[in-house]
């Protein structure tokens, strides 16, 4: 059982490593100090294969609806994806993927919405950047240089999600430690290092709790498992970036209430050091981050 009495142990034997400075995370052209103004990234998946129903927006209208919607609920960039994360799902086409990121960037850039590519494959980050993405959410480890010469091309930022294969549906099975901070720093420091070398100036790191942490975990444990990775995000802080999670939805928690479970994983994360939470259910985060006060009223 998490109890005050544990958090306030988590706080006192980690204070230095709640101080270490971080970088600040550039989206368009706004520079945010995560520690002090969180950043709320939107998700919206356009493809019908995604886990999260509610997020999938079936055409290019609804996709901007969708987008328009979350930022004035109080997200601050949109990372939109055409094909699902899950490895069971069916596979998108390089081409059919572009064929439904692009336009929906566009149209988004075009009236002034950041945006984010999330993707794996260079050809679709490539053709994100070209259509106005700030921000590429990369889901993978393939071709890696020459994503970050994209990015640091186009001015754009990284978040590198923890992928120890080559891509994000790579089907592995992982023997995930009790502790998991020192196999993520090893993981994302060379990392770091490639994309500073390639001109990156803008970086934050995801340690891919939705992602690789599934099967090999009872949902009950793995919920718990999540919520503690979330607290301990600040040990990451000595990789010198912000720290990006995707906040659990805790259905097997929640079941028919699920729709409140990233508000309720949000605290924890928000508690942990996460500076960009990536988020379904917009409107109830940032009502949550409000009651904490880390974001004003809008």
């Amino acid at each position: 059982m998490l109890t005050l009495h544990e958090l306030v142990s988590i706080a006192e034997d980690n204070s230095a490593a709640m101080e270490l400075p971080v970088a600040s995370f550039r989206i368009a052209d706004r520079e945010f100090a995560t520690d002090s103004e969180p950043v709320l990234m939107g998700v919206v998946n356009l493809s019908r294969d995604s886990t999260y129903r509610e997020s999938i927006a079936p055409t290019r209208g609804d996709a901007v609806r969708r987008a328009r919607i979350m930022v004035a609920q109080g997200a601050q960039v949109i990372d939109i994806g055409a094909e699902s994360s899950r490895s069971s799902a069916s596979r998108t086409t390089i081409q059919a993927q572009i064929d439904s990121l692009v336009p929906v960037i566009e149209e988004l850039t075009a009236i002034g919405i950041p945006t984010s590519v999330e993707s794996y494959e260079i050809d679709v980050i490539r053709a994100g950047l070209a259509a106005g993405a700030s921000v590429v959410n990369l889901t993978g480890t393939r071709n890696e240089g020459a994503v970050y010469e994209a990015v640091a091309e186009h001015g754009a930022s990284v978040v590198m999600c923890f992928t120890p294969g080559e891509t994000v549906r790579d089907e592995l099975e992982l023997r995930i430690p009790e502790d998991p901070i020192p196999t993520l720093l090893e993981h994302f420091a060379p990392r770091i290092e490639l994309a500073r070398s390639a001109g990156v100036a803008s970086i934050a790191v995801d340690p891919g709790l939705g992602f690789f942490y599934k099967s090999v975990l009872d949902p009950q444990v793995k919920i718990r498992y999540q919520v503690r990775t979330l607290l301990r995000s600040f040990e990451l802080r000595a990789l010198g970036v912000p720290v990006c999670a995707l906040t659990p939805q805790a259905i097997e928690s929640f079941q028919e209430e699920a729709a409140i479970g990233e508000a309720i994983t949000s605290v924890f994360a928000t508690l942990g050091g996460v500076g960009i939470l990536r988020i379904h259910e917009v409107s109830q985060v940032a009502a949550t981050l409000r009651l904490l006060g880390t974001v004003a009223n809008r």
